[in-house]
C-alpha cells in the first residue's frame, strides 16, 4: 500500500506498486486489452491510493488540531507551537489571525518573527498586485507606455473589532514575587 510521505501529499510507493504504476501508464498510453490480472491490480492499486489519500488527510487534520491545542496554551507551549507551526506552513498551510496575532505576541523569541516575516510576506505575495507582481519582469511594463483607463483603488477591508477581553501582559499573567526576607541571624550556643 503507498503511504503518505511528508505533509505535503507525498506518497511513497513500493516496488510493486510501482509495477503495476507502471503497467496502468504504459495502457493509457497505448491503449491494448488489458488483462483481468492487471484490470485488478489497477483496482487494488486504486483501493490503496484511497486509503493512503485519507491516512494524509487524517494526518493533516491532526497537525492542525494540534496547533490549535498548543496556539491556546500559549505562552507556556511557544517552542512546541512554533516547531507545529513552521511544519504546517511547509505543508501549504495559510495561517489564521489567531496564528499572527500569537506571532506577533512571541515576536521577542527570533524563531517566532522569522516565521511572523515569512507569513506576512505569503500574505503579500497571495495578494493581486503583492510582491510577486512588482518581482515579475514579464509583467513589467514600458515606461512610456501608460495604461488607457486608471486601475481602481482597492477597497479597505473593515478594521476588526477588538477583543472581548485584552492580552494580558506578562507581569499580569506572572506577577512578580515579593523577595524572601533573609532569615534571622540565630546564634547556637556552643555547650
Amino acid at each position: 500500500m503507498p503511504t503518505p510521505y511528508g505533509s505535503r501529499g507525498g506518497m511513497a510507493f513500493g516496488a510493486e506498486e510501482l509495477r503495476v504504476l507502471r503497467r496502468a501508464l504504459a495502457l493509457a498510453l497505448h491503449p491494448t486489452p488489458a488483462s483481468a490480472d492487471d484490470v485488478q491490480d489497477c483496482l487494488r492499486l486504486v483501493d490503496s491510493l484511497d486509503e493512503a489519500s485519507r491516512e494524509s488527510a487524517r494526518l493533516r487534520a491532526f497537525l492542525l488540531a494540534d496547533l490549535g491545542r498548543y496556539r491556546a496554551a500559549l505562552p507556556g507551549t511557544a517552542a512546541g507551537y512554533l516547531t507545529l507551526l513552521e511544519e504546517a506552513l511547509g505543508a501549504g498551510y495559510r495561517p489564521h489571525p489567531d496564528d499572527l496575532a500569537a506571532l506577533r505576541a512571541l515576536r521577542g523569541n527570533p524563531t517566532a518573527a522569522a516565521l511572523l516575516r515569512h507569513c506576512r510576506r505569503t500574505h503579500l505575495l497571495a495578494l493581486p498586485g503583492g510582491r510577486a507582481a512588482a518581482d515579475d519582469p514579464a509583467k513589467k511594463k514600458d515606461p512610456a507606455q501608460k495604461p488607457a483607463t486608471p486601475a481602481p483603488a482597492p477597497s479597505r477591508p473593515a478594521p476588526s473589532p477588538r477583543p472581548a477581553r485584552p492580552v494580558p501582559t506578562p507581569g499580569e499573567v506572572f506577577p512578580r514575587r515579593k523577595p524572601t526576607p533573609p532569615p534571622p541571624n540565630e546564634h547556637l550556643a556552643a555547650g
